[in-house]
C-alpha cells in the first residue's frame, strides 16, 4: 500500500477511535492550551472536531478554583502538576507517561473538621506515572511544588490504559502483512475498518511483566453501527509497550460478516410505516419557579433537605461526599455518607472459545468509568431546568482537557406518589392527604464501547438515597455461519442466542460494585447489624396461630461476620448504626441497605476471571475505613491477578464493631440476549437504597407540601390542524 493511502487509512481509524470509544481528540504536547490542534494537523483543522466542540453553556474552566477540600483539580493545578512531574530528571530522561492525575484527598478528620470560610487544607494531587515500564505513584505538593511520596515497585497489574495506549492498539496491526491481508480476503476494504481495544484479563505466563491488548474489528460499511458486522475469528495480540504483533489469531475465516441491513439505529435513518406507529407526543415537566436545587461554588448541592459534594472522577465516574440530612425537628444537618462511588464494574462473557474467553473487562480500572462518560443529550438525557457539570481531566502529557455536560442533577416528579391517605365512609371523615414524590438525581451516562451504563444517584425527601444503574446501547455479538435455527446441530450449543441472520448474542454478566463509606451520625461508633427474620413455633395452647416470625439482630464484630450472600429463604435486613446515638425512645440511629433486584456471579472461584473479580462473591461486604482501599478490584487493575482486592482485604478478618466503616454493594445482572435485543438494546435497570431506620424520630415527608394548582402553570395543547 502507498504511504500516502495508509496515512490516509490511519487517520480515518483514528477518528473511529475517538467517535466511538468516547476518547477525548488529541492534544498538542507543546502547549497547555486544551483542545490544541498544532502537532497534529493531519487530524485537525481550522474547525474542531463535533466531539470536541465545546457546548454553547460550556463553562470557561481557566477561571476555575478551589473553594472546598474534595474539590477536583483545577486547570491551573493540572498545569502545576504537570510542571512539577516533568521537571523530574528521571522522569525527562526516561520519558514519563501520566495514568492519572486526581485530587490527593485530605484525611477524613482534616476534612470533617474544615468549615466555609477555613483556609483550604494543603492541595496535593495523587499521580501514577509510568516511566521505561516502572510504576511510579506520586504525591504532589502543589503548592511547594514538592513530590512528598514516591513509591515504586512491582505490582501484578497496571493502571488504567491511557488514550495513546488505545490509540496505538487500534493502528498497530496495520503494520503487519498479515493482518492486512486477512482483512482483504475477507472481503473488507480497509478503510472500512472499525477496531476496538481490548483488555486482555490475565491468563498465565505469557502476559507476564508487559502490557499486552487483544484488538479485534468490525466493518462500517452501509452501516454506522459496526458492532452487527464483526469480523469473527480475527484477533490480534499486541505488546502495547514496544507497539508489537506478538500473535495474530485467525480461525473465522468460513463464518460470514453480517448484512448491514435493518441495523442503523439512527432515527433520521430508520424507514418507518406512520401508519402502524402511534407516535408519542411530547410531555415536558415544568418548574414555573425554576428549580428547587441550588449549586454553590461548582461542587456544593442543597435541596430540600439534603446537602452533599459532588464531583467528576476520571475512574469513578461521579463521587458523592459529605451526604448529610436535615434533622426535622433540631434543624441541624447530620451526616449519612462521608462517601459513595461506582467502585468497579465487571463483565464477563460466557464464551470459552479462543475468541472471546478473555473478554471479561473491568470498566472501571482497565478503562476508566469517567474517561468513557459521554456529554448528556439534554431534553433526552435530563430534562429541563438540568444543571450540567463538566469533568476536567488530563491527557497522558499531563495536558489537562473538559469532558463537557458529563454530569446532570434535575429534579424528577414522574406522578408519583410519597405518601397518601383517604379515609373510608365508615369514619365519616372526609379526609385525603397525598404528597407528591419528587426526587432529586445525579446522573451520568459512560459508554463503553458498545455498552451504555446510565448511573443515577437519587435522593428523597424522606432521607432515602437509591443508587440505580441502567444498561443501554449495543449488545456485542459473534459472527455465525447460521441464519436460522432449523441448521444447528442439537447437540451444538451457540453460547448465546441467534438474534439475526449470521448474529449470535454471547450472554454475559454485569456486576457494579458500589463503594459506600457509612457515616451515621459521624465516623466512630458505627456498626453493623444482620437483622434476621426467624420462623418461631407457638407454645401449644398459647395462640390458635401456629407460628410467627421473629426479628433477631446480630452485630456484626469481624469482616467475615459481614459477608453476606442474599438468599430468598433467609430474609435479613442489613443495618448500619451508631451506637452511641439513641432515638427519643431508645432505638439505636441508623441507616439500611435494602437490596434490589440482583444476581450472583456463578463461575468457579478458581477461574481466571472470577479471581480478579472476587468481589463479586457476595453481595455485601463491610471493611474497617482505609484510605488506600477503595477500588474493589485493587489499584491498578489492567492484568492484574487477583492479589489486591475487596476479598482479599476482608480475609483479614478485622474487627468492624463500632468503628469507622465501609459498606460494599454489588448489583448484578444475568443477560441472556433475545432478538428484542437487536439491533440496539432497551435500557434495563437495576438499583438499591441506603434507607433511614430509627434515624428520625418521625417521617420528614410530612413537612412536603402538596402540590396546588394556583403553583403550577396549566399548558394546553396545540391546536390540530
Amino acid at each position: 500500500m502507498e504511504g500516502k493511502n495508509l496515512f490516509f487509512l490511519m487517520s480515518i481509524i483514528l477518528l473511529l477511535i475517538f467517535t466511538f470509544l468516547n476518547l477525548p481528540y488529541p492534544l498538542s504536547h507543546t502547549t497547555d492550551q486544551l483542545f490544541d490542534c498544532t502537532t497534529y494537523s493531519p487530524w485537525c483543522s481550522s474547525k474542531k472536531p463535533f466531539f470536541l466542540r465545546q457546548p454553547e453553556n460550556s463553562k470557561n474552566h481557566y477561571a476555575d478554583f478551589p473553594n472546598h477540600p474534595l474539590d477536583p483539580l483545577t486547570i491551573g493545578e493540572i498545569q502545576k502538576v504537570k510542571k512539577i512531574v516533568n521537571s523530574i530528571a528521571e522522569f525527562r530522561i526516561k520519558g514519563c507517561v501520566l495514568h492519572s492525575v486526581v485530587l490527593e484527598e485530605p484525611e477524613k478528620e482534616v476534612v470533617l473538621n474544615w468549615r466555609k470560610g477555613h483556609r483550604l487544607p494543603p492541595r496535593k494531587a495523587a499521580v501514577v506515572a509510568r516511566a521505561l515500564g516502572v510504576v511510579h505513584v506520586l504525591s504532589v505538593d502543589i503548592e511547594t511544588g514538592r513530590v512528598t511520596r514516591r513509591e515504586t515497585g512491582s505490582y501484578s497489574g497496571y493502571p488504567i490504559l491511557t488514550i495513546e495506549d488505545m490509540i496505538t492498539a487500534t493502528s498497530a496491526p496495520f503494520a503487519s502483512s498479515d493482518f492486512n491481508r486477512s482483512i482483504i480476503q475477507r472481503g473488507v476494504d480497509l478503510a472500512d475498518l472499525a477496531c476496538l481495544p481490548i483488555s486482555s484479563g490475565w491468563y498465565g505466563k505469557i502476559e507476564e511483566k508487559r502490557r499486552v491488548i487483544k484488538v479485534q474489528c468490525y466493518t462500517l460499511k452501509d452501516t454506522i453501527n459496526f458492532y452487527m458486522r464483526p469480523i469473527e475469528g480475527l484477533t490480534v495480540l499486541l505488546d502495547l509497550d514496544t507497539q508489537q504483533v506478538m500473535e495474530i489469531f485467525d480461525e473465522g475465516k468460513s463464518i460470514p460478516i453480517p448484512k448491514a441491513a435493518n441495523t442503523d439505529y439512527r432515527y433520521s435513518r430508520i424507514k418507518r410505516n406512520t401508519q402502524k406507529i402511534n407516535l408519542l407526543k411530547p410531555i415536558s415537566i415544568e418548574q414555573p419557579n425554576g428549580p428547587s436545587f441550588t449549586i454553590e461554588n461548582n461542587h456544593l448541592v442543597k435541596w430540600a433537605n439534603w446537602e452533599f459534594h459532588l464531583k467528576p472522577d476520571p475512574r469513578a465516574g461521579v463521587i458523592i461526599s459529605r451526604a448529610m440530612v436535615q434533622d426535622p425537628d433540631t434543624g441541624k444537618m447530620r451526616s449519612v455518607m462521608y462517601k459513595g462511588f461506582t467502585s468497579e464494574l465487571f463483565v464477563p462473557y460466557m464464551d470459552p472459545s479462543d475468541a472471546w474467553y478473555f473478554k471479561t473487562y473491568m470498566d472501571a480500572g482497565e478503562y476508566g468509568f469517567g474517561l468513557q462518560a459521554m456529554p448528556l443529550d439534554p431534553l433526552n438525557d435530563c430534562p429541563r431546568n438540568a444543571y450540567y457539570m463538566d469533568g476536567v481531566f488530563v491527557a497522558a502529557d499531563g495536558t489537562p482537557y473538559v469532558r463537557s455536560n458529563m454530569i446532570c442533577v434535575f429534579e424528577r416528579y414522574a406522578g408519583d406518589i410519597g405518601w397518601r391517605h383517604a379515609e373510608c365512609p365508615i369514619t365519616g371523615l372526609p379526609i385525603r392527604e397525598v404528597r407528591p414524590k419528587v426526587t432529586l438525581v445525579v446522573r451520568m451516562a459512560a459508554s463503553v464501547a458498545n455498552y451504555d451504563y446510565i448511573v443515577d444517584w437519587e435522593f428523597q425527601n424522606d432521607g432515602l438515597i437509591r443508587p440505580k444503574v441502567g444498561l443501554s446501547g449495543i449488545l456485542m455479538v459473534k459472527g455465525s455461519p447460521y441464519v436460522n435455527m432449523n441448521q444447528v446441530n442439537q447437540n451444538e450449543y451457540l453460547y448465546g442466542t441467534l438474534l439475526s441472520e449470521n448474529i449470535i448474542g454471547v450472554i454475559h454478566d454485569h456486576y457494579v460494585t458500589f463503594y459506600l463509606d457509612m457515616d451515621i451520625d459521624g465516623p466512630s461508633n458505627n456498626s453493623f447489624v444482620k437483622v434476621n427474620l426467624q420462623k418461631e413455633m407457638t407454645s401449644p395452647g398459647e395462640s390458635p396461630r401456629r407460628s410467627y416470625l421473629k426479628a433477631v439482630r446480630n452485630v456484626a464484630k469481624t469482616e467475615k461476620d459481614a459477608q453476606i450472600k442474599l438468599k430468598l429463604y433467609d430474609p435479613s435486613e442489613f443495618h448500619v448504626i451508631n451506637s452511641n446515638k439513641k432515638s427519643r425512645v431508645g432505638n439505636p440511629v441508623g441507616y439500611k441497605v435494602v437490596p434490589g433486584g440482583t444476581a450472583a456471579s456463578l463461575l468457579d472461584h478458581d477461574d481466571p476471571p472470577q479471581k480478579r473479580a472476587a468481589f463479586t462473591n457476595n453481595q455485601i461486604w463491610v471493611t474497617p475505613y482505609n484510605e488506600s482501599e477503595q477500588w474493589a478490584a485493587g489499584l491498578f487493575v489492567y492484568q492484574s491477578q487477583g492479589d489486591d482486592t475487596l476479598a482479599v482485604w476482608s480475609d483479614r478478618d478485622r474487627a468492624i464493631e463500632n468503628k469507622d466503616i465501609v459498606v460494599w454493594y454489588t448489583l448484578g445482572f444475568h443477560h441472556i440476549p433475545c432478538q428484542e435485543d437487536f439491533p440496539i438494546m432497551p435500557t434495563v435497570s437495576s438499583s438499591f437504597e441506603i434507607k433511614p431506620v430509627n434515624f428520625f424520630e418521625s417521617n420528614p415527608i410530612l413537612n412536603i407540601p402538596p402540590n396546588s394548582p394556583k403553583d403550577l402553570p396549566i399548558c394546553k395543547a396545540a391546536a390540530s390542524a
